[in-house]
């Protein structure tokens, strides 16, 4: 704990080399000037689909693309997805608008991307495209939760191209049939030994596809180069997926880590695919983009983005977060559950989010120089403005992250799927989480808590369908694959 002294001349400090935001053009200048000819520039957000957090975010990136001649944006969505929005900003896409293009979003939590701020930047960015043929920008998913979906995109590029090859694709898929739409039942059941894995499977599908690249490539003239890049990549999160859903049954770091692995792996390879004059913009959480190796996650053994970015392409990789003090957040307690308004406590006395707060500057972006612990974090946004929402607010809330409804029927746009890893959240989960027991109340999701309570949870919630599982495995009397009846696109 910091004595009054020293907290006081960390503010000080802090208040001497903040550059406050006062909504001039020339706010993010240090920022550009940080990032100088870095190809990658990763950023953010405390708390996802927050739109203090992405509305900031959206304006960096447009100057990065405008300026900077970033070509690609990708962020911490499903690669099926995101695709279907870069086939609309460049003009490739059957989608009329930007509203229709985000739809792809179904995915629990869709209000994620699916808000009005993305909403804004997919509709800039297609006109920014517009104007400029030459070098058009895309957008892009990096995560692996799509797996089913990415099958389906998988069959249907070899419809087109490759008959004979879709048929063998469809019989290795068919080993998912059992589970229907339901990846969270394969990977119970794979990973205690119910069911066979599908590990042999998927591998060879995507083994298959890339020694025949050249050959499928050129299958079909209508079939342009980046519709084989986009089929080979889901055909490799197909890989990483399945081997994702029978990892989180056990220990938390694996699945954890083949998570952000896959992610800095669809990075390499947007890399290589676009050339090697390509600059990408990468939109995540925080716990993804900071380094792990400057965190306790690097303790525990956990590695992310941030870090594997930062050692493959070292110098060329900058990274900027954001944080706020408290305010209200909209969330859900788990997994697919509908949302709830939840407050987010005050920080802790002595955390970097309270030194920020107490600077007393409304919005600042501030540079950890060189020498100092957090350097590990080049770039920290503190939003610590009054809220733009309309929302009520409690009596020390300097930000209160609300609410509000987005146009063209999407979801809630200020909205999010769990607290900031911020100094509360660390202490939380280092044994002292009885103070907080009571007052806070947590948030739980597949990809941030521990095995032990999501094998609980998804155990209880549905025991007798897992019985009916077993026991149609065990007479083979399970339906027709869910893949094969499935409509065509």
């Amino acid at each position: 704990m910091l004595t009054k002294a020293e907290e006081q001349l960390r503010v000080a400090a802090i208040r001497k080399s903040a550059h406050p935001l006062t909504g001039d053009q020339s706010d993010f200048a240090p920022l550009l000037r940080l990032v100088g000819n870095s190809r990658f520039v990763l950023i953010g957000e405390a708390t996802h689909g927050t739109h203090e957090f992405y509305r900031v975010r959206a304006q960096i990136t447009k100057l990065l693309i405008a300026e900077k001649d970033f070509n690609a944006v990708a962020v911490e969505a499903d690669w099926p997805d995101a695709y279907r929005v870069n086939q609309f900003v460049r003009y490739e896409g059957d989608d009329g608008d930007a509203a229709d293009a985000l739809r792809g979003f179904e995915r629990f939590p869709s209000w994620m991307w699916r808000n009005a701020d993305v909403l804004d930047f997919v509709g800039w960015l297609r006109d920014h495209n517009g104007r400029h043929h030459g070098r058009k920008t895309g957008f892009y998913g990096l995560d692996l939760y799509s797996l089913h979906s990415s099958m389906r995109a998988v069959l249907d590029f070899l419809d087109q191209v490759d008959p004979e090859g879709a048929s063998r694709a469809r019989h290795r898929y068919a080993c998912f049939e059992n589970f229907g739409e339901d990846s969270q039942a394969y990977g119970y059941s794979a990973s205690f030994g119910l069911t066979k894995s599908c590990e042999d499977q998927v591998v060879s599908q995507w083994l298959e596809m890339r020694r025949r690249a050249a050959d499928l490539a050129k299958r079909d003239g209508r079939v342009a180069r980046d519709a084989f890049f986009f089929a080979e990549q889901n055909a490799r999160l197909v890989k990483n997926a399945e081997q994702y859903y029978r990892a989180m049954f056990h220990e938390r770091v694996s699945s954890w880590n083949l998570r952000d692995t896959h992610m800095a792996e669809t990075l390499d390879a947007l890399v290589h695919h676009l050339g090697p004059h390509s600059k990408v913009v990468v939109w995540a959480h925080n716990s993804h983009l900071g380094d792990a190796r400057a965190t306790e996650m690097g303790g525990r053994g956990e590695l992310n983005l941030g870090q594997l970015v930062r050692q493959r392409y070292g110098k060329d990789t900058k990274l900027i977060g954001f944080t706020t003090h408290s305010g209200t957040v909209t969330a859900a307690s788990g997994w697919d559950l509908p949302a709830e308004r939840k407050y987010v406590r005050p920080a802790l006395p002595g955390s970097y989010e309270a030194l920020f707060h107490a600077v007393d500057i409304p919005n600042f972006l501030c540079r950890s120089e060189r020498g100092t612990r957090s350097r590990s974090l080049i770039m920290v946004l503190c939003w610590s403005a009054p809220s733009v929402s309309s929302t009520s607010r409690s009596p020390n809330a300097r930000a209160t992250i609300s609410t509000h409804n987005c146009p063209n029927s999407l979801m809630p746009c200020c909205t999010m799927t769990r607290p900031a890893r911020s100094s509360r959240w660390n202490e939380m989960h280092s044994g002292r989480q009885a103070r907080y027991k009571k007052p806070f109340r947590r948030l739980y999701s597949p990809s941030y808590y521990g095995a032990r309570r999501r094998l609980r949870n998804f155990w209880m919630k549905s025991v007798s369908r897992r019985i009916k599982i077993y026991e149609s495995l065990k007479q083979g009397t399970r339906g027709a694959s869910a893949l094969q009846s499935r409509p065509q696109r």
